[in-house]
């Protein structure tokens, strides 16, 4: 009996014994698992903070290209009136010319023309003097007929209308490409923030991945843990009983023992021997006297 209770101790104790070592495991693992959800905690929230101020690259982005096609609108607008009022000075040019003259457009491309011969050609002293003049002439006249155009009010009004347009058609222009270049910068921004919180949002899915490998290993140390008590518990029970069976049959046999001890002094009794102290002690307890 002695050695059956030994050999279950001895058992209880190794099944403690893993039921700690499950135990550390566990907690060890716990330990890491709550560093893992802290880490993809940390990382997704630096992701929200990313997406959030891409989202803002983005709004700004499109509002300046909204700004761009309002600034397209009005360049294209400008330029329209500026041809109109250009067609205008030219039409006024051509209605405001002596009827019997040459057209300004055609004097000045004459004038080029022999601008040109003059820096391209080589000729005699006397070619070139005549050249010269011939340019002086239409240089002139030119002017002269540039001179009384200047005087008639329709052609500097409608010459006017053409600068202002063409200024206001030149400065939308330039907001055009300031816009577009601003844009382009929210954009590349943005994409740049997107493809951050891309690099951690994958980090964030590593660090989930390890977290729920390292919980469902914490859980299955758990799990070992629990059985190796559950078996402990059923080596304390087992021994406990074993304990229990063997004071009860030592309670029996001392029983059974002073059972026969009190018949023999009783019978020693009714045959007239005379009993001591002891004796008579031992018949009380066993309910003769």
């Amino acid at each position: 009996m002695t050695e059956m209770v030994d050999e279950l101790e001895e058992k209880r104790a190794r099944q403690n014994a893993e039921a700690e070592r499950r135990k550390r495991l566990r907690d060890e693992l716990n330990d890491k698992t709550r560093q893992w959800a802290d880490q993809r905690d940390s990382l997704n929230a630096q992701v929200r903070k990313l997406i959030d101020e891409a989202n803002t690259r983005r709004e700004s982005r499109d509002k300046m290209n909204a700004e761009v096609r309002e600034a397209k609108a009005k360049r294209d607008e400008w330029n329209r009136k500026f041809n109109e009022c250009s067609e205008k000075v030219q039409s006024l040019r051509r209605e405001k010319m002596p009827k019997d003259g040459v057209p300004i457009r055609r004097i000045r491309a004459e004038l080029r023309a022999l601008e040109k011969k003059h820096m391209t050609s080589v000729m005699s002293p006397d070619k070139e003097r005549g050249l010269v003049e011939q340019i002086s002439s239409l240089s002139a006249k030119l002017q002269a007929m540039e001179r009384e155009l200047e005087q008639c009010t329709e052609v500097r009004v409608a010459e006017k209308d053409a600068r202002e347009a063409k200024d206001k058609a030149e400065e939308f222009h330039l907001q055009v490409a300031e816009l577009a270049e601003k844009a382009q910068a929210e954009h590349d921004a943005m994409l740049k923030l997107y493809e951050q919180a891309d690099a951690l949002r994958k980090e964030a899915d590593q660090a989930q991945e390890k977290f729920i490998e390292t919980k469902l290993a914490a859980d299955e140390e758990h799990r070992e843990h629990i059985e190796h008590i559950r078996q402990v518990h059923d080596f304390d029970k087992l021994i406990a009983g074993i304990r229990d069976k063997s004071r009860r049959a030592k309670r029996e046999k001392d029983e059974t023992v002073a059972k026969r001890e009190a018949e023999d002094i009783f019978e020693r009794f009714k045959s007239g021997e005379k009993l001591s102290t002891d004796d008579i002690m031992v018949l009380q307890k066993s309910g003769y006297l």
